[in-house]
């Protein structure tokens, strides 16, 4: 059975949100015209408490962009974004809502971060999606949204550690690119673990 994963297609991560991934907005057509084609959409929704350790503005003298630890681990500091019950946590205004049939939220825990729509970046505790996907036999995950060498990179490689056959929908993707080459390598890390790299075209 497929699924359509969309990752943390929200407002803070648009172009005019706090947190903006560069043409995230591009992506949003593309899902809309995909999801018709699944009988699984799920959402994966960042939904940060307003301390959440992996906002600068949390950590005094710090700004966007610093490197500090957080729960043992290397943790970016970020704007603040995605807070719970905010409207910059909210899906997409243009998003065909309608068409989800799941919501996963993550990033809770203020003391580390989630990247992936799986577990939180330690792996030490899992969201809902691992079981929800059991429960409906899913093996065959195709993945979309922001941003390419976070979310949905660390996404995808927890789905292929899982067993999912994992397919990567390229041009409904964008990223960050805090350094020239991260949406590259990220591709390049995908691919590595074994995601299949496609464009929409091809579903």
């Amino acid at each position: 059975m497929n699924a359509l994963l969309l990752i943390d297609l929200q407002n803070d991560f648009l172009p005019t949100g706090p947190l903006p991934v560069p043409e995230g907005d591009r992506v949003i057509p593309i899902a809309n015209r995909l999801m018709p084609r699944f009988q699984h959409v799920i959402a994966s929704q960042d939904w940060h408490p307003a301390n959440h350790g992996s906002f600068a503005a949390n950590h005094p003298g710090k700004k966007p962009g610093d490197l500090i630890t957080l729960a043992g681990l290397p943790q970016i500091l970020w704007p603040t974004h995605c807070v719970q019950n905010t409207p910059g946590a909210e899906l997409a205004p243009t998003l065909d809502r309608a068409r989800i049939s799941h919501l996963i939220q993550k990033g809770t825990d203020p003391q580390i971060d989630s990247y992936s729509a799986f577990f939180d970046n330690g792996h030490l505790k899992a969201t809902a999606l691992h079981d929800y996907l059991r429960t409906q036999n899913i093996t065959h995950l195709y993945l979309l949204g922001l941003a390419t060498d976070y979310c949905v990179k660390f996404s995808a490689k927890d789905a292929r550690q899982l067993g999912y056959q994992v397919h990567l929908v390229s041009d409904a993707c964008r990223g960050v690119n805090l350094r020239p080459n991260d949406v590259a390598a990220a591709l390049e890390e995908m691919k590595s673990a074994g995601v299949q790299i496609i464009r929409s075209e091809q579903i």
